[in-house]
């Protein structure tokens, strides 16, 4: 494509000249409902601009002709149809909402504007002549910009029929490419706020859509949570509380220190649900390999688990998640004797030499959301079973999460 064509383009595509002017008039009476006045005042009072500028001819024709009571007269009546313009756009804003999704009925107020504004324009077409006639055409936008279709076709219409009677009843006003421009103009607008219209409703769909998708992912991040949380917390409550029935007779200083901990870790769960809903809940894998070693040892089982100095550097809230589900299902399911975790800083793996997984738990909700986690954060998560049997659990990932 060549330089003048690439110019061309950029002058009357989307962001030239065309669809800026669209983009104005869209801004001056239409948007967002927090949208401010001044800004809205700002599109109106460059509308206002371009008629004041319009009308600086023939009133400066009068003025030349030695007519200057006409052509002040004109010019008072041009200054008031600049400053209803600027009364349109600011006070009669619709949101994007009210436009998207109905045809709001006009505010009464606008009928006496737009009246006012036909008054203006019937005394300039008697100041000026058939000079006036284009200034119609003003009007006719306002009302296209202001009103539903349906009254607005019936002011265009209005305003079409009266600038035909007037052109054959003084034939010295001719309307020349007026009537053209104004169709044109009337089409153009039309098309142009109908486009608008359905390209507001499509964007505010998608923005409720999004905040409808963003409730479901917060819901199902959640129940994901919670029941990591109370499934880790209370399965290791659990074996707490059967060992220590077991050492109350045996041993009850070692009991007393079960129930310790068992309180301690129920005061824990109900911290970390609370936080949790509040989105505040922070995992870390030092912490959660600290827990594990806990729930092992409570539960009989002997853990072989790296020293905090030897965890890779960075955040790893995602492997301490994989940890904090795979140590549950070991202490709950596997009926191991012994249970390894390796950590690098792309993968963790952890294996024990138990009965290997229930086909049912396979597809619990504990391993369906650790699966969503994973995948969430670009990985894999993979069961197999060793040589030796029982059950390895290895996350993957394609550079540290």
């Amino acid at each position: 494509m060549t330089r003048h064509a690439e110019g061309k383009r950029e002058r009357f595509g989307p962001n030239g000249i065309p669809g800026r002017i669209s983009e104005l008039l869209d801004r001056a009476v239409v948007g967002p409902t927090e949208q401010s006045r001044w800004r809205r005042g700002g599109a109106g009072g460059f509308l206002a601009l371009l008629w004041l500028f319009y009308t600086v001819g023939p009133v400066s024709e009068r003025w030349e002709r030695g007519e200057q009571v006409r052509a002040s007269f004109a010019a008072a009546g041009v200054v008031g149809l600049a400053v209803l313009i600027m009364v349109v756009t600011v006070r009669f804003h619709r949101s994007e909402e009210e436009v998207a999704f109905a045809d709001p009925a006009p505010d009464r107020r606008v009928w006496w504007v737009l009246g006012a504004m036909g008054v203006l324009v019937c005394a300039e077409l008697g100041l000026l002549g058939g000079a006036a006639l284009p200034m119609a055409m003003y009007v006719a936008m306002m009302a296209m910009i202001t009103l539903p279709f349906r009254e607005a076709g019936f002011v265009v219409v209005s305003i079409a029929a009266a600038l035909v009677i007037v052109s054959a009843v003084n034939p010295s006003w001719q309307l020349g490419g007026t009537s053209f421009l104004l169709a044109f103009l009337m089409i153009a607008i039309w098309c142009g706020r109908e486009i608008g219209r359905r390209g507001k409703r499509l964007r505010l769909v998608a923005q409720r859509q999004a905040a409808d998708l963003k409730i479901v992912e917060d819901r199902n991040r959640v129940a994901r949570d919670v029941h990591d949380i109370l499934g880790h917390s209370l399965t290791v409550i659990t074996v707490k509380t059967e060992l220590a029935q077991r050492l109350v007779d045996l041993d009850p200083d070692r009991a007393k220190a079960e129930m310790a901990d068992v309180e301690r870790l129920a005061r824990e769960a109900l911290a970390g649900v609370r936080d949790t809903v509040g989105g505040l809940r922070e995992t870390t894998l030092p912490g959660e390999l600290a827990t594990a070693r806990t729930a092992l040892r409570a539960a009989g089982i002997d853990a072989d688990l790296p020293a905090a100095s030897d965890l890779p550097p960075g955040d790893h809230t995602i492997l301490a998640w994989v940890l904090r589900e795979a140590i549950t299902n070991v202490v709950r399911h596997s009926h191991a004797h012994r249970c390894t975790v390796r950590v690098t800083a792309t993968t963790i793996e952890i294996t024990d030499d138990g009965t290997g997984m229930n086909p049912a738990a396979e597809y619990g909700s504990g391993l369906a959301g650790l699966r969503e986690r994973v995948r969430a954060a670009g990985g894999t998560l993979t069961l197999s079973v060793p040589p030796t049997g029982g059950l390895t659990l290895t996350a993957t990932f394609p550079e540290a999460p």
